[in-house]
């Protein structure tokens, strides 16, 4: 036994390690290991694991909603921009719509001017025309009436420009 025991004991005079014992240690510390892995270290890698997956997803889907925005960005850019040319022509065509009105509006105006004062030269016209027509009507009659009063009595010059200048106050007076 004192073999054995030689051989259990490694070096006994340096701190007196046993064998039995170093195997004893190391059976608890690869049961330890294999406890740890089981228990402890499978959960934890997995808990990285997921973590690692979850920082990888949130990193893909910010570079989906980067692209996404910088996307849309540029849509409402080009968006912008068409508004501002359609907005541009559409002012453009208001404008000459007004000009085109304003042009049709002058015309017309002077059109109704051109009518309006053809008919009253038309107006003055026939007015001139009755007031002809009417002083020739009391021109024959005071000629009438002077013939008729000549015819009744002779008359001196006198008497027949006394009868005249008495004719043209009664024709001034009727009016």
């Amino acid at each position: 036994m004192q073999a054995y025991t030689g051989i259990s004991t490694i070096n006994a005079a340096i701190g007196g390690l046993h064998v039995g014992d170093m195997l004893v240690q190391l059976i608890f510390f690869i049961i330890l290991l294999v406890l740890l892995r089981k228990y402890a270290w499978g959960p934890i890698m997995g808990m990285m694991q997921k973590r690692e997956e979850y920082i990888a997803s949130e990193i893909e889907a910010a570079e989906k909603s980067r692209a996404e925005a910088e996307k849309a960005s540029q849509e409402a850019t080009k968006q912008l921009k068409q508004t501002k040319q359609e907005a541009q022509k559409i002012i453009e065509d208001a404008k000459s719509a007004g000009v085109k009105q304003e042009q049709e509006i002058i015309q017309s105006a002077r059109n109704e001017a051109d009518r309006i004062k053809l008919a009253a030269q038309e107006e003055i016209q026939n007015e001139k025309e009755k007031a002809i027509q009417a002083l020739q009507d009391q021109v024959a009659s005071l000629s009438v009436l002077i013939a008729s009063k000549v015819i009744e009595k002779e008359i001196s010059a006198q008497d027949q420009e006394k009868l005249i200048n008495e004719y043209i106050k009664e024709v001034g007076e009727e009016r």
